[in-house]
């Protein structure tokens, strides 16, 4: 099976995790897509749901699922979201279709994250992927040297030759040539620098259940 295919595969799969006459969280990217494609077949129909971006609102509209604002809700049943990565813990680098911050907080809204993703994105240690950091735009340039301090190669994620601009107002900071040995420690600790919005790995909110789309159908890893 071809990438696509195992997109198609897991996120029907997580149909598993939806139950009647609760409020769902959405997360963004081409394999949340397929998920999102995915719940009509269920036998009861979704009603409600909070997205972590613009473009997974657009689509769960399209359903006629209505979209809730974070505030109006007390708490999800579940998230099902994908990953750049995703360790054997759990632990995951997320933000590279820029909506790491609105992720992070649905997945800390939700009882259960479950994670869908091919099995290209499960690693030993985090970091191969570019770790995405949200920030304030005047503290871009002092992050990424304290990020240069840590050894790692940080640079602006651009749109068209111009700074890209998140859902939050933000910019991207993707930071190339990190280990990340200790995923909680390195989340806590520049998630205290000054002009950090959100970093893009997800420990404190890790996922509890992954869906692995591979050559031989479905595997479930449970965290």
């Amino acid at each position: 099976m071809n990438q696509d295919q195992l997109k198609q595969l897991v996120g029907e799969a997580a149909l598993a995790f939806v139950q009647p006459n609760t409020i769902i969280g959405v997360g963004t990217g081409s394999t949340v897509n397929c998920f999102i494609r995915a719940l009509p077949q269920l036998p009861f129909k979704v009603t409600q749901a909070v997205s972590s971006s613009e473009a997974s609102t657009v689509l769960l509209r399209e359903l006629g699922i209505e979209v809730l604002d974070a505030n109006a809700v007390e708490k999800l049943s579940v998230y099902i979201d994908g990953a750049d990565e995703i360790d054997h813990s759990g632990c995951m680098i997320k933000g590279g279709g820029a909506a790491l911050t609105r992720e992070k907080i649905t997945a800390a809204m939700s009882e259960k994250f479950v994670c869908i993703a091919d099995e290209s994105k499960l690693v030993g240690t985090l970091g191969a992927f570019p770790l995405p950091v949200e920030v304030i735009p005047m503290a871009a340039q002092a992050i990424m040297r304290r990020f240069a301090l840590l050894g790692g190669q940080a640079s602006l994620r651009l749109k068209n030759g111009q700074p890209l601009v998140t859902d939050n107002g933000g910019h991207i900071v993707d930071v190339r040539g990190l280990g990340i040995t200790n995923p909680l420690q390195m989340e806590a600790e520049v998630n205290q620098w000054p002009g950090v919005v959100t970093v893009g790995i997800f420990a404190q909110q890790r996922a509890k259940v992954c869906l692995l789309g591979t050559a031989g159908g479905v595997k479930t890893l449970t965290f």
